[in-house]
């Protein structure tokens, strides 16, 4: 024991290195949860890496204002005593009470300290929600499409056979559905009925040569949005579904099977009918679940 000497030297921390690590505690506490608010309302992952980065910056500013000015910067030396471990923890615990001494917004930086530490907490549990022991997994394979559900435009206008020509490729959507949700677009076809090969069991899904598939890659969930249908069939190859981000490519006349790209299943095929007035209708459900292959990727 020394005394009452104190080990330190007299110091006291700058107040405001004190009010700029409050301030950058409270500024991560509130970036963090800003991750959290855009996660449940919006999910867009521009905001929530500018969110997350944020905290990230603000706590590390925090942190480095902590360790060069609120953290007594001292350097000696002396010759190496004899080991006495007692007395080694004793001068810690000294060390750290002195320490404490010089920062007169203990209460401020403590508070700081917690609301960014439950903060970054509940930002890093938060994505778990989106793991599958936090979904149901029969709410993914549930679908807009059942049987009668008619086919409509981008402005909401029923689509008729008569509006699909041959070789072309048309946008369609689920009437009165939500356009956000994956398996409510479509991409709509017309092949010569002659030029089909779909499976027995699908002989009757595109009337008049009309089909229609998921817009949703089964690769990687980008937009199929391209729609190769040969002019001169002798020499080029066959009508196709294209998707640009990584060329999954898929046949629309043997039931959306894929021709080349890593897509590792079929591109899901709805059943159409078309109703007494000319209108295209769904059939049934799609022929598979929609969006990437997290079903299986060997499916098909």
């Amino acid at each position: 024991m020394r005394g009452a000497r104190p080990l330190l030297p007299r110091w006291r921390a700058p107040r405001w290195a004190e009010l700029v690590a409050g301030w950058a505690l409270l500024l991560a506490a509130a970036a963090a949860i800003g991750f959290i608010v855009v996660y449940v309302y919006g999910a867009d992952t521009q905001w929530l890496g500018l969110s997350l980065g944020l905290a990230f910056a603000f706590l590390a500013a925090a942190s480095i204002v902590g360790a060069k000015k609120l953290v007594p910067q001292e350097r000696k030396e002396e010759e190496r005593e004899p080991l006495d471990h007692e007395k080694d923890d004793l001068d810690i615990a000294v060390y750290f009470q002195e320490a404490g001494q010089g920062i007169t917004r203990t209460k401020l930086l403590k508070r700081a300290g917690g609301v960014a530490g439950l903060a970054f907490v509940g930002a890093i549990v938060a994505p778990l929600a989106s793991c599958g022991a936090f979904l149901d997994v029969e709410e993914l394979r549930a679908m807009v499409w059942r049987r009668g559900v008619r086919l409509v435009d981008d402005v909401g206008r029923p689509l008729t056979a008569a509006d699909i020509a041959i070789g072309s490729m048309t946008p369609a959507f689920a009437e009165g559905s939500d356009r956000e949700k994956l398996d409510s677009s479509l991409i709509v076809v017309r092949l010569k009925p002659a030029d089909l090969r779909l499976p027995g069991k699908r002989s009757g899904w595109a009337p008049d040569g009309i089909l229609a598939f998921s817009k949703i890659c089964t690769h990687a969930g980008c937009a199929v949005s391209m729609f190769r249908y040969p002019l001169y069939p002798p020499r080029v190859p066959g009508p196709a579904l294209v998707c640009p981000c990584h060329y999954s490519t898929f046949d629309p006349a043997s039931g959306g099977t894929v021709l080349f790209g890593p897509a590792g299943r079929p591109l899901p095929q709805l059943p159409l009918a078309v109703d007494d007035e000319g209108r295209l209708r769904a059939a049934g459900p799609m022929s598979g679940p929609i969006g990437p292959s997290w079903w299986g990727v060997q499916e098909g």
